[in-house]
């Protein structure tokens, strides 16, 4: 099969297609033909040697995939509900960038009505991350007002949509006026220029002083001590990376008297039961409103799988809005 792999750590152009043996499912796994590969930022930590790949996974980067299941272990694939030749996207651990991918059965999910491929790919990793880090662990529930960081990353256009669904209030962070409309326009109910407009004072006085209940952080280091000021009584703060440093002071008498709970998680390390208890919680929750139209994948742009140094070139740049896939 072809394959992309990172040839030394270092820039972009460390990624190169190259042939390698075809994968064998093991118990519990699917065989799939890959057709569309999401790109995600821990595939770029990943290219930089700051991203371990887990004991076990293959070396070969990429997170998600969709695609046809080819084969795998017949028994685990008809409980599932799975059989040879269905679409499916599915979260993986590494080996996404490839033709062939195995992955754990409980980790693949069936195709979206009605969605392509690379629209496909795009789902799980963002997916299963926001659900697990906005509705299970910072417990966001209809009727709350969720902040996201970099509501045009592809984390917050997923965590957008999905807030919105589930009956949220949501406010939105982003680098330019553009990707502010472009948040809005995802279903954002207010979207903050960070560049041009201090967030701790818009949050305040969107909520009238009240304070948001969750808040998504992608960037953690000097945002932590104004996030807390964000944060309404019994407001839960999760991090799910830190583009802005592990550092970060904090006002623990903030924290005390108004009872916060500053969380965060990484989901790649996870067993697969864990990930497992995700996807059935997505297909029960979230696939109907995929099938319905209330969320919407959202893609930058989509290359030439052997131009995948070109898309982390552009993810690195930030200046797209949504998610970027390779195509096989």
């Amino acid at each position: 099969m072809k394959a992309i792999e990172i040839a030394s750590f270092g820039a972009p152009e460390v990624l190169r297609e190259v042939d390698r043996p075809d994968p064998v499912a093991g118990a519990g796994e699917a065989l799939i033909r890959v057709a569309a590969s999401g790109v995600n930022r821990p595939d770029v930590l990943q290219r930089k040697g700051l991203y371990p790949v887990p004991p076990g996974a293959s070396d070969v980067p990429g997170l998600e995939i969709a695609g046809v299941i080819e084969g795998g272990d017949a028994q685990a694939l008809t409980a599932a509900g799975f059989k040879v030749g269905d679409r499916v996207c599915a979260l993986v651990a590494g080996g996404g960038y490839a033709q062939l991918c195995v992955a754990p059965i409980a980790q693949c999910l069936p195709v979206p009505k009605g969605l392509t491929d690379v629209e496909a790919a795009s789902l799980p990793e963002t997916f299963f991350t926001v659900w697990s880090n906005v509705f299970d662990r910072a417990r966001l529930k209809a009727g709350e007002t969720l902040l996201i960081q970099g509501g045009s990353s592809g984390i917050g256009v997923t965590a957008i949509q999905m807030a919105t669904a589930a009956g949220a209030t949501v406010i939105a962070t982003a680098g330019s006026d553009a990707k502010c409309a472009a948040c809005v326009q995802l279903g954002a109910d207010h979207a903050i220029n960070y560049r041009s407009a201090d967030f701790v004072e818009e949050v305040k006085r969107i909520t009238a002083g009240r304070g948001v209940d969750v808040i998504l952080d992608m960037v953690a280091g000097d945002y932590v001590a104004r996030e807390l000021k964000c944060l309404a009584e019994d407001g839960r703060l999760v991090f799910i990376a830190v583009q802005g440093g592990v550092e970060a002071q904090i006002d623990a008498g903030t924290v005390l008297r108004k009872r916060l709970t500053i969380t965060g998680s990484t989901l790649r390390p996870r067993p697969i039961a864990f990930k497992a208890a995700i996807a059935a919680a997505l297909r029960t929750t979230v696939w109907p409103w995929i099938d319905a139209g209330t969320i919407k994948p959202v893609i930058f742009k989509v290359f030439p799988a052997a131009q995948a140094a070109a898309a982390h070139t552009l993810m690195e740049s930030n200046e797209h809005i949504g998610k970027l896939v390779l195509q096989w």
